[in-house]
């Protein structure tokens, strides 16, 4: 999910409350606060040797332990994001949310729907990959990109 249709889903059901559901099913507790709206920018070379970016908006959430009255609403969460809109580059800025648990991990957003009371974000997970497979020589066989017989890594 980008950051428009963040947005807009947003501000269209601003007086409801936010529910995060991380990808095992558990719920991040609803009295959580966004401490951080980021622009998170990679640059970085494969193992292929290719210059790569990516570039991310990233919303960290945080629970204290000591303030369960808390309730951010989809409104308030549209207006931070509003704010934010001067270090962020681009609307088209896929989004993750960040959070601790247990490890600090980042997770894109899959889907969001409006339910009851509530927006409920399905959030899902990352994964690594290769992104040299064909000089790797991934594409036609099972070898290991970084085993002694490939010299992508080496």
């Amino acid at each position: 999910m980008n950051i428009t249709e963040l947005k807009s889903i947003l501000e269209q059901n601003a007086a409801k409350g936010i529910v995060f559901h991380l990808p095992d099913q558990v719920t991040i507790p609803v009295h959580f606060h966004i401490t951080e709206v980021g622009h998170v920018q990679k640059d970085f070379i494969d193992c292929g040797g290719t210059r790569r970016s990516t570039s991310s908006c990233v919303l960290q959430a945080w629970v204290a332990a000591n303030d369960e009255d808390h309730a951010l609403t989809a409104g308030k969460l549209a207006s931070i994001l509003k704010l934010a809109g001067k270090i962020l580059p681009s609307d088209e800025l896929e989004v993750e949310v960040e959070f601790e648990a247990p490890y600090i991990s980042q997770f894109p957003i899959e889907s969001a729907e409006a339910d009851g009371d509530a927006v409920v974000f399905r959030l899902t997970t990352k994964h690594t990959d290769c992104l040299a497979k064909e000089q790797c020589g991934l594409e036609s066989s099972n070898s290991s990109c970084c085993s002694t017989e490939s010299s992508c890594c080496s």
